[in-house]
């Protein structure tokens, strides 16, 4: 197994089909990347002594291991049991939130650890749980992976029965097979192929037990504390906006005690809170966003002009262009010298200060319309980002078919020639955030997206006519409300106030699918 150095490149993985990565096997390799384990806990004290207990038997090297239990203001305290990690510390939520994501957020602010694991505090892992996760981190750093999970009604067990059952067995040991509940996320996962055929596999990273490299979470900024509901899923969205590849690995076995929170009283109450959070942060779920008139506060595409130049009518005229389009769900971000308005200096009739005043005075006040001295390097966490020049701004229903065209091919980067010269691009956040990740220096991204995802060469054409589809419900209205995810959008930016931030056909199982290489077009996008 080569381990990953910092001057190997990285492997080019395409959408999530991770089959070029060998894994060494269990017990035949030695690890050295240094691990936290992170465990959000509220009450629960015997279960999270069981936790430890397992923990306390891994065959990951103990000297490379570090476990924070975050208490979420349990009543009384946590404490620590005598069986554990000997690295275990207990550090307690800060005032301002609670739930499992602002839990998650203070342990990752402790954490030391190159891999960073999220652990429940119900959840009885076998000797080789941690060994089997992080293995994969030593190949590459942009992986997410995720351990596998049965449930079990609690029965009466003690620290040193799970410890000596986990060091010298497995923990499935410890309950009665007939009563162990399967996981719809293995079966999710076996029947899409271990995830490599999975369109948008961040839907099963969904929380007990999941690692990642730290410089990976570093970029999406943790946890977003607003969600109490339904976090891990809003998190694993932005990883996979980040470029991040979702590897799961049933060697990584695990007992979870007690039965999916869904199936209890309150269960289809919980699904509704999830699906609340999920509506406004995860655009790609459009079934949660069919009830008209509503803003989001993720929009689905962001468009971006450069109008550094352009005069007022020309501005207006392209923004109201998108404004008006068959995809309502947009946002429109205008790039330009908007700080040159700063220091209450007097504009001139006739400069483009005046242009630029004249354009924030007609959109100040509009939710859907950004002004930035540049667009950030990304739209994260808006899935498309679509940019042409201010004088083509796109046909009423482009944007729609575009899109759609993009996930039915499952391409990362669609460059549009536009009637009068010069092009215009769509691109796929998660395809941009993995080539700016992997591309060498002064390699073209448009390059790695080829090699990742595919990119598409065509006329502007081809995607302006009337939407073919039936609408079957009015489109959302877009955003009403600050984005809180952080680094959304560079800090140049200044926004207006209250400025916001289908099935597709399967792809080749392995490698590059066969298509026309497109022109090569240097500065696509920008590496700073």
């Amino acid at each position: 197994m080569a381990h990953l150095t910092g001057v190997e490149p990285r492997p080019r993985i395409r959408h999530n089909d991770y089959s070029p990565l060998t894994p060494p096997p269990i017990g035949e390799w030695t690890p050295t990347l240094s691990a936290s384990v992170v465990i959000p806990a509220h009450g629960g004290q015997h279960r999270l002594d069981l936790t430890l207990a397992a923990l306390a038997a891994q065959t990951y090297p103990a000297h490379l291991i570090e476990v924070i239990v975050v208490d979420d203001r349990s009543d009384p305290p946590l404490r620590l049991p005598d069986l554990r990690p000997d690295n275990t510390r207990v550090v307690v939520v800060p005032p301002g939130g609670w739930g499992a994501g602002h839990a998650m957020n203070a342990g990752i602010a402790a954490a030391e650890g190159e891999i960073v694991q999220r652990l429940d505090a119900d959840m009885v892992i076998s000797r080789e749980h941690l060994e089997a996760l992080f293995r994969w981190h030593h190949l590459t750093d942009y992986l997410v992976t995720i351990g596998g999970k049965r449930f079990a009604e609690e029965p009466a067990l003690t620290p040193a029965q799970v410890h000596e059952a986990v060091r010298h067995g497995s923990p499935e040991d410890l309950f009665d097979p007939s009563a162990l509940v399967s996981s719809s996320t293995e079966e999710t996962i076996r029947r899409l192929d271990g995830l490599r055929a999975s369109k948008n596999p961040y839907q099963v990273c969904t929380g007990p037990t999941v690692s990642l490299r730290r410089a990976l979470l570093d970029d999406v900024r943790g946890f977003d504390p607003e969600v109490v509901r339904g976090q891990d899923t809003e998190f694993a969205y932005r990883l996979a906006q980040a470029g991040a590849v979702f590897v799961p690995d049933m060697e990584a076995r695990a007992v979870h005690l007690g039965l999916p929170a869904q199936r209890g009283e309150h269960g289809k109450s919980i699904v509704r809170l999830v699906e609340a959070h999920l509506a406004h942060r995860v655009p790609l779920r459009r079934d949660l966003r069919k009830v008209p008139g509503r803003r989001w506060l993720v929009p689905y595409v962001e468009v971006v002009f450069d109008v550094t130049g352009a005069d007022e009518r020309r501005i207006v005229a392209a923004v109201d262009a998108v404004l008006r389009g068959t995809l309502t769900d947009v946002v429109v971000t205008l790039t330009g010298p908007w700080s040159s308005l700063d220091g209450g200096r007097r504009w001139a009739p006739g400069t483009e200060a005046f242009d630029l005043a004249l354009v924030k005075a007609a959109f100040g006040h509009d939710a859907r319309v950004r002004f930035a001295d540049r667009a950030a390097p990304t739209a994260a966490p808006v899935p498309f980002r679509y940019t042409a020049p201010v004088d083509s701004p796109p046909a009423p229903a482009l944007l729609e078919r575009a899109v759609k065209a993009m996930l039915e091919e499952r391409i990362g980067l669609l460059v549009l020639d536009l009637p009068g010269g010069g092009t215009a691009t769509l691109e796929r956040t998660e395809a941009v955030a993995r080539a700016r990740r992997l591309a060498a220096p002064g390699e073209d991204p448009a390059d790695v997206i080829t090699q990742t995802h595919g990119v598409r060469h065509d006329a502007a054409s081809e995607f302006e006519g009337p939407s073919a589809a039936a609408r079957p419900a009015a489109p959302a209205v877009p955003n009403a409300v600050p984005n809180p995810v952080p680094n959304a959008v560079e800090p140049q930016v200044t926004a207006s106030p209250g400025a916001a931030q289908a099935n597709s056909k399967p792809a080749a199982a392995h490698g590059p699918q066969p298509e026309a290489a497109p022109p090569r077009r240097r500065g696509l996008f920008r590496r700073s």
